[in-house]
């Protein structure tokens, strides 16, 4: 018998651990064993070890310290700015405190719209004091960065609690969100754009509450 683990007081096989269910592979041949976890959640930082058990009383070995697990969201940060009269110039950087592969392209987004892609991690750009700036790795532009406003009273924003989530067939999930506005809110809504092909106009999210042919959603505030 062979099981990977968290490091934890108490061993636990991810396999039996109902928060790694449906996100877990094993990859063993003969003496090799490989670990594979999709849809990485910050909560899955840790270390993580090996153990195989034998026919002999105490046959229980784990290898250590085990592997250190850490993950991370990119972050936009202000490298330096300048404010004029109606506007401000700021060098913007994509980062993250992983090493991201060599040669990395990024994709910047304003206001929640592409302004720019393939650039390096650096990205020079004029703004009023309601937009809102994020950032991607090229490959990856489901996991951008969370936005940065740079005057929080006057942007516009959404920021989600959990960026990936990974859940069993036929169970439940929360998904949820935070966010702000210098205008007047006049409606919220939850949208998938993978259903864009039922709406009435494909430009147009429609509200899934309304959705005859969604899955069961409700909400709470």
């Amino acid at each position: 018998m062979m099981c990977l683990e968290p490091s934890t007081q108490n061993t636990l096989s991810l396999r039996t651990d109902s928060e790694y269910s449906g996100c877990v592979q094993y990859h063993c041949d003969k003496n090799d064993c490989t670990l594979r976890i999709t849809d990485l959640r910050e909560s899955d930082s840790a270390q993580y070890k090996f153990m195989f058990i034998t026919n002999q009383p105490g046959g229980r070995f784990t290898g250590s310290p085990g592997v250190t697990l850490t993950v991370t969201d990119l972050q936009v940060q202000v490298i330096r700015s300048t404010y004029y009269l109606h506007s401000t110039w700021a060098e913007l950087k994509c980062h993250s405190r992983c090493h991201l592969p060599d040669r990395s392209s990024f994709i910047w987004y304003k206001n929640g719209q592409k302004i720019q892609d393939e650039t390096p991690s650096t990205y020079n750009v004029y703004f009023y004091s309601s937009d809102s700036f994020s950032c991607a790795v090229k490959g990856f532009e489901h996991h951008p960065a969370p936005s940065v406003c740079f005057y929080a009273q006057y942007c516009n924003r959404v920021t989600y609690i959990d960026r990936s989530i990974c859940a069993s067939r036929g169970s439940s999930v929360d998904i949820s969100c935070t966010y702000s506005s210098y205008e007047s809110i006049t409606s919220t809504f939850w949208f998938s754009h993978e259903r864009r092909h039922q709406w009435q106009n494909s430009s147009q999210p429609e509200d899934l509450s309304e959705d005859s042919h969604s899955m069961q959603v409700g909400f709470s505030s």
